[in-house]
C-alpha cells in the first residue's frame, strides 16, 4: 500500500511503499487483548506484603487465662482473630511478569500497525533529529501534526537518545523506536507519527515474519 510522506512543516513530500502484511492486514483482536494483558503483567512491582501470625511484633501472652472464663480458649495475641494479629492467607512479594509466544506478539503489533493505519491515525514523516535535544524544538514539529495534544506517540527509526531527551518535558508525547514497540501505546495512541526510516524498517522488521 502506498501512503503520504511529510516533512517536518506538514508539507506532502513523496510517497512511500508500506508492507501489507504489516500495516494492511486483518486485524486479530484477540492477540492485542493479551499482548496488553502481557505488558500490564509485566509492570505489576508486585510487592504487596502481609505478616502472619509469626510474623507480627506482638504480645506472646494469653488475652485471658485458659478456663474459668466461659468463652473459647485462645493461644497468644497474635492470632489472626485479634486486632493487631496476623493476617490468614495476606498478599506476599511475588512475580506477576510471563511470557507470551513471539508469534502472538508479533501478530499483535502487525494488528496495531494495521489499526492505526485503518482509523488514519498514522502520520509519516521524514527523517529528523533534535541535536541539541531542547523541548521547544521537538514541540513544534510535533505540534505540526497534533493540534489538541492528545495522547501521541513518536516511532524512530533508532535508538535516539537526544529524541527522548527531548520529549521528556512533552506530556503527551510517548516515544517508541521500532524494535521495541508497545502495544499499550499503540492501541491509545490517537496519533501515530512514524519516521520514514522506521516505517521502512517496520517493513522488513515484521514483514513475512
Amino acid at each position: 500500500m502506498e501512503t503520504k510522506v511529510f516533512s517536518i512543516k506538514g508539507e506532502e513530500l513523496r510517497s512511500v511503499t508500506l508492507n501489507d502484511a504489516v500495516f494492511n492486514r486483518e486485524v486479530s483482536d484477540g492477540s492485542i487483548y493479551n499482548a496488553i494483558n502481557n505488558e500490564a503483567a509485566n509492570r505489576r512491582v508486585g510487592t504487596a506484603s502481609t505478616k502472619t501470625r509469626g510474623e507480627v511484633n506482638y504480645s506472646n501472652s494469653k488475652p485471658y487465662k485458659q478456663k474459668g472464663t466461659g468463652n473459647a480458649r485462645a493461644g497468644d495475641k497474635k492470632s489472626p482473630i485479634w486486632v493487631g494479629g496476623g493476617t490468614i492467607f495476606g498478599p506476599k512479594p511475588r512475580d506477576y511478569s510471563y511470557t507470551i509466544p513471539k508469534k502472538m506478539k508479533r501478530l499483535a503489533m502487525k494488528s496495531l500497525l494495521s489499526l492505526s493505519v485503518s482509523e488514519e491515525r498514522l502520520v509519516v514523516v521524514e527523517n529528523f533529529t533534535i541535536e541539541n535535544g531542547r523541548t521547544k524544538d521537538l514541540a513544534v514539529i510535533v505540534n505540526t501534526f497534533v493540534t489538541d495534544k492528545k495522547r501521541t506517540v513518536l516511532i524512530l527509526k533508532d535508538d535516539d537518545v537526544m529524541m527522548r531527551r527531548a520529549a521528556k518535558n512533552i506530556p503527551y508525547l510517548r516515544v517508541l523506536s521500532y524494535d521495541k514497540l508497545s502495544a499499550k501505546e499503540l492501541l491509545y495512541g490517537r496519533k501515530l507519527l512514524m519516521l520514514e526510516g522506521a516505517a521502512m524498517n517496520l517493513n522488513e522488521f515484521f514483514g513475512d515474519k
